[in-house]
């Protein structure tokens, strides 16, 4: 399959996971608004989402979506906002954000990440999202208004040429995103760019043990479900030190499917000498 073919086949999926959440959302809305209860429709728009992207049904779904979120954190969101969670982890855990930072989400959907992101930097920082998706971003914009965030702006624009100048962010996030581009180290070019010196990159991805050949990563799930376009951990590492990072690791945590783990990413921007 063509480059072109496979990310109109993902926007296609996460297009259709926005729409299916966003009638669902505001459905889950008005009934949290009345009673300030979280709702079964929540749950119910998520397992709709998770079942037309990262996942794609069988036994990967329990390794995708709002589940690997605290209930704190799940609880100063709008229901949409939880309801399209479709990652395989939870950068935020992974970032260590700090009052004032400004933050950058690479395919941010319908908002979760950037929004938890605001809250964590407080009125002084700022959080952007980047997603090529225009239904996401228009859920994205209404889960922001109805939270009341105002210290975020959602951009369109694709992960492999990221619409901010040089050296704006403090932090790049991401959650099981840059598996799903077909040219990763523009990604990792891209990230390495946008950050200041010093700054460092926290994502969640979903990461396939050494010992597996692209062959065998296609044998076990679609790169729509997030799993034959992921990289190995060594192929990640090298990817993150030749754009330039230092300080790489790749930590495995929960299976993804057989030989396909979700994992945390770090990497760092030196500083000027």
């Amino acid at each position: 399959m063509e480059d072109q073919d496979v990310r109109e086949q993902v926007r296609q999926r996460y297009a259709a996971a926005a729409v299916a959440v966003s009638g669902t959302g505001r459905d889950a809305l008005a009934v949290v608004d009345a009673d300030q209860s979280r709702v079964l429709s929540v749950s119910q728009a998520a397992a709709s989402a998770n079942a037309s992207c990262c996942g794609g049904g069988g036994e990967v779904d329990a390794a995708f979506g709002s589940s690997l979120y605290t209930a704190d954190e799940q609880s100063e969101l709008p229901a949409a906002a939880v309801a399209a969670s479709l990652g395989c982890g939870n950068p935020l855990a992974v970032a260590e954000l700090r009052d004032g930072e400004k933050v950058l989400d690479l395919g941010s959907g319908g908002g979760i990440d950037v929004l938890l992101s605001a809250r964590r930097v407080g009125v002084n920082g700022f959080v952007y999202g980047v997603d090529m998706t225009e239904e996401m971003l228009e859920l994205a914009r209404a889960n922001a208004a109805n939270a009341g965030v105002t210290n975020v702006e959602f951009r369109k624009g694709t992960i492999e040429d990221v619409p901010l100048p040089d050296a704006t962010v403090d932090v790049v996030i991401s959650n099981c995103v840059i598996n799903l581009s077909t040219d990763k180290p523009a990604v990792l070019a891209e990230m390495f760019r946008v950050l200041t010196p010093g700054g460092r990159i926290g994502v969640s991805d979903v990461v396939a043990e050494d010992h597996l050949t692209p062959a065998e990563r296609a044998e076990r799930g679609t790169y729509v479900g997030c799993i034959a376009g992921a990289l190995s951990r060594a192929e990640y590492l090298q990817g993150l030190s030749a754009a330039g990072f230092v300080d790489a690791e790749v930590i495995f945590t929960h299976e993804a499917a057989p030989g396909m783990r979700s994992a945390i990413v770090r990497a760092t921007k030196p500083s000027r000498s």
